[in-house]
C-alpha cells in the first residue's frame, strides 16, 4: 500500500520534514536487523482523532526493546506524548497508522549491536485497509506458507523485532505470487501460529479459539486482545488453546486480528471454503463492535483511547 507523505517525523525529540527524515546507509539496524517498532492506528472520533491503546503499544516497544537488550533513550510516557504530538502537529484529523521505530544508528559495525546508538523515530500517514475494502467486507483467502513460523529459542517471538519480519516477509510474497491474500505461518510442530501480521481466530460451534502463544509463537496482539475482551463483553466464550491447519478447514467462521489490518473475515483457507464463504455471524458482530470501540462510539471502551 503506497504511503502518503505526512509534514513532518518526530525524530529523537525534534521534528523533521518528511523528505529530511534520513539516516547514513552504515546505520547498524540496516545491516544486521536489530531493532523493534510498533504499529498504532488513531481514529476520527466526535472528540477528535483519537490513538487507540497507545499506552500498550508503547509498553510493548519497551518491551520488545529489552528482550533485544536495548536501552531506549526515552521514558514510556514521553513516547506517548511524542506520539500524540506527531499526530496533532500533522493534522491528522481523519485518523491515521503509527509507526514508532526503535533502531540503532551509525557510529559502529559488527554483530556486537552493543556499542550502538539507539534512535527513535514516530512516524504518522493517513492508511486505509490494509488488506483491502472488498476483504474487509467479504473475505480474504489464505494460503498455508511453507516457510515455517520462528523457534522460540531462534529468535524471541515474543518481540516484535525489525528484522524478524523478513520470516513474515518470505510468506506473504509466496501467498501473493500464489495468488492468495495473505499467508499461516505453522509452528515447527505444525501447531497454527500467525499470519504475516495478524493474529488468527476460528470459530466451531460457537466458541471462539485462538492459537495459545506460548506454545505457537505467535506475537501476543494489542488487537487480538482487545476482540477477546469485545467477544467476552458480548457473551461469547474465547479459548486459548492448540489449532492444526485441518482446524482452519473446517471452522464455522475464522477472521484476523491486528493494528493494520483490523478485524477481518476468512473466507477460504488452501482452497477450503470456511463456513458458507460469507463472514458469519460472530465475525460481524465482533468486527461492528471493534469499529465501534474504536471509534470512540461505546462508552466502556472510552479508555482504550488517547484523544489528541
Amino acid at each position: 500500500m503506497p504511503l502518503t507523505p505526512t509534514t513532518a517525523i518526530w525524530m529523537d525529540g525534534e521534528f523533521v520534514a518528511w523528505d529530511d527524515a534520513k539516516v547514513h546507509v552504515l546505520s547498524h539496524t540496516m545491516h544486521y536487523g536489530s531493532g523493534a517498532f510498533e504499529g498504532i492506528r488513531a481514529y476520527k472520533t466526535s472528540r477528535g482523532p483519537a490513538i487507540f491503546r497507545l499506552e500498550e503499544h508503547i509498553v510493548r516497544l519497551f518491551n520488545s526493546a529489552k528482550i533485544f537488550m536495548i536501552d531506549i533513550p526515552f521514558t514510556v510516557e514521553e513516547l506517548m506524548e511524542a506520539t500524540s504530538e506527531t499526530v496533532r502537529r500533522n493534522d491528522m484529523a481523519e485518523g491515521c497508522y503509527i509507526r514508532p521505530l526503535v533502531y540503532l544508528g551509525y557510529g559502529e559495525m559488527g554483530l556486537n549491536p552493543l556499542p550502538c546508538p539507539v534512535n527513535v523515530a514516530i512516524a504518522v500517514w493517513p492508511w486505509g485497509a490494509y488488506l483491502g475494502e472488498d476483504g474487509l467486507n467479504h473475505g480474504i483467502n489464505l494460503k498455508i506458507s511453507s516457510w515455517v513460523r520462528h523457534n522460540p529459542n531462534s529468535m524471541p517471538t515474543a518481540a516484535k523485532g525489525v528484522g524478524m519480519y523478513v520470516n513474515s516477509s518470505l510468506a506473504k510474497i509466496e501467498a501473493i505470487k500464489a495468488g492468495y491474500d495473505e499467508a499461516v505461518l505453522l509452528a515447527e510442530d505444525g501447531q497454527v501460529s500467525e499470519c504475516t501480521g495478524e493474529n488468527l481466530f476460528v470459530v466451531r460451534n460457537g466458541v471462539i479459539y485462538t492459537p495459545d502463544s506460548s506454545g505457537a509463537g505467535a506475537l501476543e496482539g494489542i488487537t487480538q486482545d482487545t476482540v477477546t475482551t469485545i467477544a467476552h463483553d458480548l457473551g461469547y466464550e474465547v479459548r486459548e488453546t492448540t489449532l492444526v491447519r485441518t482446524d482452519l478447514y473446517t471452522a464455522d467462521e475464522a477472521f484476523l486480528t491486528g493494528t493494520a489490518a483490523e478485524v477481518v473475515p476468512v473466507r477460504s483457507v488452501d482452497d477450503r471454503i470456511v463456513g458458507t464463504g460469507t463472514p458469519g455471524p460472530l465475525t460481524s458482530a465482533i468486527q461492528q463492535h471493534y469499529f465501534a470501540a474504536v471509534r470512540g462510539e461505546l462508552p466502556q471502551y472510552e479508555h482504550w483511547l488517547t484523544v489528541v
